[in-house]
Formats: structure tokens, C-alpha cells, sequence
């Protein structure tokens, strides 16, 4: 803006300085004489002026037609490009100003006029690796898909514009949602530009996008090796990649490949949960429990986390609670003030009828981290010590419309999901899961012994019916059968495994 007031200032500037030169001139008083072959001329000062400019006039007109001659005679003796050259410099001079006056067209968003300025630009020049960008992009702008498409395989032929079109027709296959043809044309153009960033980046979206596990992780190291990306942030993603393939190709019944993927998952994020849960299964597959037991408790030690204390559980079948509680130590001596811990401790007390010492275990959970979970288990705990009836619907009361606690939570977006995925079920964010609170805290529903207990205390206590109405709705609540109902909730949390 201020470069354009500038400008219109020294325009005007300057035709006052003509305005005020010619106004002098005329009222400056003599007369110019010249004279030339015994001939004298007088002349006022302007006419003078006037005449020197049509003399310059007629000189440069003098040496056009010289050059023109020149081409003619050029052409006569055997030069068959030299009339073309001497018309085609004022063709490039249009074609050049057409050229820019489609860009600047372009610029300000106006696509009628930046095509028309293009197909002028084309016609003059002759050159399509210059002209069919600007009417390619001018397509673009002026919503002709179709056209803008057909002169991106145009830039196709010449090897200076081939990426260029290459990646326009990849944006065209993008916007039309045809993703497995968009994938290999960011293929080529990566084998053609692979140092390109925005390139590298749209190749691996596109791949993680259509689980091409492997490719991406090729990608990946190449990002490395270009130094786009830290080696610490490529291992971990190559670890939720090494997952992805693993759940693939366990889905698609590639036993080997499964098993060599979650291995190497493990080892390049240990503290990666479903990494950690996957290895462990290898192992425990093979035979081999003590390697199996040590990867859990090396992600233990880094991520506590309910999956692991369940993939520990399924180590061994039908044994008493003393030596489930025994069995678990090594795991609980790990992290042990973490909450995930002490929860655990507490189930598996819970699970041994030791409920002073799940109490214990528990501690301030219930009061401090306020979830289902704690305060479920809190609610057993009062049931298994013996205490009130109206105590423990307290507590299960509470539960109710308590946080559910921690979730897998996109970081992206915040969508919540029910179990891990290498990419988000919502934005298809890579790696974005972190097992933390939500941002709005979610309830969640009770374990069913608890919600069929709260049930039938409601039912056998008509006294406290109006307080528990405001927060719980018997007509949302159809109760089961009483047979399916346990008739004690430390029962119930014995037989519930480990979260």
C-alpha cells in the first residue's frame, strides 16, 4: 500500500515537473536559429523540443526497419529462423507481460482473468513448461477440475515440470478421495524430489492413511537420514508403525512376520504398552516366561498400565488368590505409589478376602483421585469389612457419575477410544494415544455385579427410596434375574480378574 502511494506521488510529481518545464519554455522569450546547407531556420524553444523528439521518433523507426532488413536478407541467404527471431522478440514481450499479468490475476484469487491471460501467455510464447502451471493453477481457481487436470499431464512429458505435474495430479486424486492412486503418485513424486519435505510428509500421511505399515517406516528412516526428523521421535513412531504391521499381518494370519514386528516394536519403545503386551504374548508363545515376565515388567516399570497387569494374569490358569497375589509381586514392587499399582494391589487383595490390607493398598484413592475404579473398589472393601448397608450404596452411588479415569485419549482432537490403535479412529493422527484423563471427565458404567447390587439394596430398602431417585433412575434400570445376581460383592471381586 505504501509502495503504491509512492509511486502514484512521483507520477504526479513528475507531470507537474513536465507541466511546469513546458510552461517555461513557452514563455521564455528569443527564438533558436539553425542553420544547415546555406539554409537558416528559426524555431521557437518548444517547437525545438518537439522537433528533437520526433527526430529520436524517426531514428528508432530507422533502425527497426534496418534490423527487418537485415532478417530479409538474412533469410535470402540460407537463414530460415531469422524472420522468426525478429517477430517472435515482440511476441516474447507480449507473451512475457501476458505471463505476468495472469500471475498477479492469479495472486488476487480472480480465475476467469489469470485463464485468459494463460491461454494468451501459451499462445505467444510457446512454451508449455512456463504456461501450463499458471493455467493449470488458473483451472484451479476458476473450479474446472477436469482442465486443470489435463494440463498437469501435459507437464508430464517435459522432465523440468514432470514433479510439478505430478503433484498436482496427486492434489486432484486427494480432493476426489481416490487415495490408493494418490499414494503412488506421491510414490514418483518422491523418487523424483525425495529431499523434499512437504513431499516426504504428504508420502507418509498417505501411507499410514492406507496401512502401508512398511513403506512408512522406509519413509521414516529417510526422513532421518535426511535429517527432517530426530532419531528419538522417528524410533518411537517406528514402534506404533512395527505395531500396525503386526496387528496386520496377525489379522491377515502371517504368523512369522506378527511375531518378528511386535519383537522389534518392543525394542525400539519398551515403554510402549501394546509393544510391550504383544512381545510378551511372542514369548509366552515360545516357551519362554522368565523373557516374557521381564518384558512386562520393564514396561510396568516405565507405563503402568491395565493391559499389562492383564497380559501378566493370562501367564497362568486356575490358581488360588494366595499364589495369583504372590505371582504379582515383582510387578507391584514396580511403581509402587503409582496409582495403577495400588489399584491392582487392592483387586488382588480384594481377590484374597484380605480387605484391611486391600484398604490399605487403596489408601486415599477414593477421596483424592475420585474414579469408577476407586471408588468401586472402595465400595467392596466396605462390604468386605462389613460395614453399613447404606454405606457401600454410598460409595456405589458415587461411582456412578465418577470419572471412569484414565483412557486412551487422542491428543489431537481428544476423542476417546476403548483400546489402543496405532492411528486416531477420528483426525488419523499417528501416535496420537496417550492413556490420561479426559479433558471432560467421562463416567462409565459400573462392573455389572456392582450396578445389580446397587439394584437390589434399592429394592429391599424402601425407606431410602426418595434419596437414591436423585441419583438413580430404577425405570432406566432393568434388573436382572435374581439368579444372575451375586448375593455378596466380595464374591464378585474375587472372581473378577485384574484390571
Amino acid at each position: 500500500m505504501i509502495w503504491a502511494i509512492i509511486k502514484i506521488a512521483f507520477f504526479v510529481a513528475l507531470a507537474a515537473a513536465l507541466a511546469w518545464g513546458a510552461a517555461y519554455v513557452q514563455d521564455t522569450p528569443g527564438r533558436i536559429n539553425l542553420a544547415f546547407g546555406g539554409r537558416e531556420l528559426e524555431l521557437t524553444p518548444l517547437a525545438f523540443i518537439v522537433g528533437l523528439l520526433l527526430a529520436f521518433t524517426g531514428f528508432w523507426l530507422v533502425l527497426k526497419i534496418a534490423s527487418l532488413l537485415i532478417a530479409v536478407l538474412r533469410f535470402l541467404t540460407g537463414d530460415e529462423t531469422a524472420l522468426s527471431r525478429f517477430f517472435d522478440k515482440s511476441r516474447e514481450r507480449r507473451g512475457y507481460a501476458a505471463l505476468s499479468d495472469g500471475m498477479i490475476a492469479l495472486a488476487a484469487g480472480d480465475g476467469a482473468r489469470a485463464t485468459a491471460k494463460a491461454s494468451r501467455a501459451e499462445r505467444l510464447l510457446r512454451r508449455p513448461e512456463l504456461t501450463r502451471i499458471l493455467s493449470a493453477q488458473a483451472a484451479e481457481l476458476a473450479g474446472d477440475g477436469l482442465a486443470a487436470q489435463e494440463h498437469y499431464k501435459v507437464l508430464l512429458a517435459d522432465k523440468s515440470t514432470r514433479y510439478v505435474g505430478i503433484v498436482g495430479l496427486m492434489k486432484a486424486r486427494l480432493a476426489a478421495k481416490d487415495y490408493d492412486a494418490a499414494l503412488q503418485l506421491a510414490e514418483r513424486a518422491f523418487a523424483l524430489r525425495p529431499r523434499d519435505l512437504i513431499m516426504q510428509d504428504a508420502l507418509f500421511d498417505l501411507q499410514i492413511q492406507q496401512g502401508h505399515w512398511g513403506g512408512a517406516r522406509q519413509t521414516l528412516r529417510y526422513k532421518v537420514k535426511s535429517g527432517t526428523m530426530p532419531r528419538d521421535v522417528a524410533a518411537r513412531r517406528e514402534a506404533v508403525l512395527l505395531v500396525g504391521d503386526a496387528m496386520k499381518a496377525h489379522a491377515a494370519g502371517d504368523g512369522p512376520r506378527a511375531r518378528a514386528d511386535a519383537l522389534a516394536a518392543n525394542r525400539a519403545a519398551p515403554g510402549l504398552v501394546p509393544a510391550a503386551v504383544l512381545a510378551a504374548q511372542v514369548h509366552a508363545g515360545d516357551g519362554n516366561m522368565r523373557l516374557a515376565q521381564a518384558t512386562l515388567r520393564k514396561g510396568w516399570d516405565q507405563n503402568p498400565h491395565p493391559d499389562l497387569a492383564s497380559a501378566w494374569d493370562a501367564f497362568v490358569q486356575d490358581e488360588d488368590s494366595a499364589a495369583r497375589y504372590k505371582r504379582f509381586q515383582p510387578l507391584l514392587k514396580l511403581n509402587p505409589n503409582h496409582a495403577e499399582s495400588r489399584i491392582l494391589d487392592c483387586e488382588l487383595l480384594l481377590a484374597a478376602e484380605d480387605f484391611p490390607a486391600a484398604r490399605r493398598a487403596l489408601g486415599d484413592l477414593a477421596s483424592t483421585a475420585p474414579t469408577s475404579r476407586s471408588l468401586s473398589l472402595m465400595a467392596a472393601v466396605v462390604q468386605g469389612e462389613g460395614g453399613e448397608e447404606h454405606e457401600v450404596r454410598a460409595w456405589l452411588a458415587r461411582a456412578l457419575h465418577a470419572p471412569r479415569g484414565e483412557m486412551w485419549v487422542c491428543s489431537s482432537c481428544n476423542h476417546l477410544h476403548s483400546k489402543w490403535a496405532p492411528l486416531c479412529e477420528n483426525c488419523a493422527a499417528l501416535d496420537s494415544l496417550s492413556w490420561t484423563m479426559p479433558p471432560e471427565a467421562a463416567t462409565a458404567d459400573l462392573p455389572f455385579a456392582m450396578l445389580a447390587l446397587l439394584a437390589k439394596e434399592a429394592r429391599q430398602d424402601d425407606s431410602d427410596e426418595a434419596e437414591l431417585d436423585a441419583v438413580y433412575e430404577p425405570e432406566d434400570y432393568a434388573p436382572p434375574p435374581e439368579s444372575d445376581a451375586p448375593d455378596d460383592l466380595g464374591e464378585s471381586a474375587v472372581n473378577a480378574p485384574p484390571r
